[in-house]
């Protein structure tokens, strides 16, 4: 009897160690009950991280406003404008600016970010995006004189308007191709400040024979 029991003992004993060594095991990890999920979700994290920063954000946010005013602008000229070269600009401009509304407004939804509703108050937008004087919007005023510009003296406004509102936006995509992380809209800002700086030289030259 009592080898039996010894034996019985040995048994039990061994079991409990082999139980807590389970325990153990099951429990370790990142302390909190997620040992199987912990290693596999981490690499994932910082990745998400360096998809865009507040750069990237702050560049849409901005520039999509920026680019709606240039449509606004772009679109009094087939209307009012005496130049066919000035017509011809402000098509350009239309066709490119506008697709890039849309691809940012696409950027901004799927970072789960505000975007910028057309009507809004242009002032409103520069300080939402933490955009300066220096980004070119046109003020309601200068919108309002374009607006009841014709012919040759809308040719000039637009012209001297529109050299200054690219060269907020050139200002505003050299921020982005500095510090922005999101390729894409890197490449734009690249797009951008090519673009619209032979644009402005273009308008120079138009200003110049006015």
């Amino acid at each position: 009897m009592t080898t039996r029991t010894s034996t019985r003992r040995a048994a039990l004993a061994a079991l409990a160690v082999t139980a807590a060594l389970v325990l153990a095991a099951c429990g370790g990890g990142d302390g909190d009950g997620h040992a199987a999920h912990g290693p596999s979700a981490s690499p994932s994290a910082p990745a998400a991280a360096r998809a865009h920063n507040a750069q990237d954000v702050a560049f849409a946010q901005g520039m999509i406003p920026h680019h709606q005013q240039a449509l606004e602008m772009a679109r009094l000229a087939p209307g009012r404008a005496s130049s066919a070269r000035v017509k011809d600009l402000a098509a350009r401009i239309e066709k490119a600016q506008d697709p890039e509304i849309r691809t940012m407004t696409g950027w901004l939804t799927s970072w789960g970010e505000q975007v910028p509703m057309p009507g809004m108050d242009h002032s409103g937008h520069s300080g939402m995006s933490g955009m300066s004087g220096s980004s070119g919007m046109m003020s309601d005023s200068d919108m309002t004189e374009l607006k009841k510009a014709e012919g040759a003296d809308f040719d000039k406004k637009f012209l001297s308007l529109m050299v200054e509102h690219h060269r907020g936006a050139v200002e505003m995509a050299g921020t982005e191709k500095d510090k922005g992380a999101y390729g894409p809209a890197k490449a734009m800002a690249d797009a951008i400040v090519t673009t619209q700086n032979a644009e402005i030289k273009e308008m120079g030259r138009l200003l110049g024979k006015s």
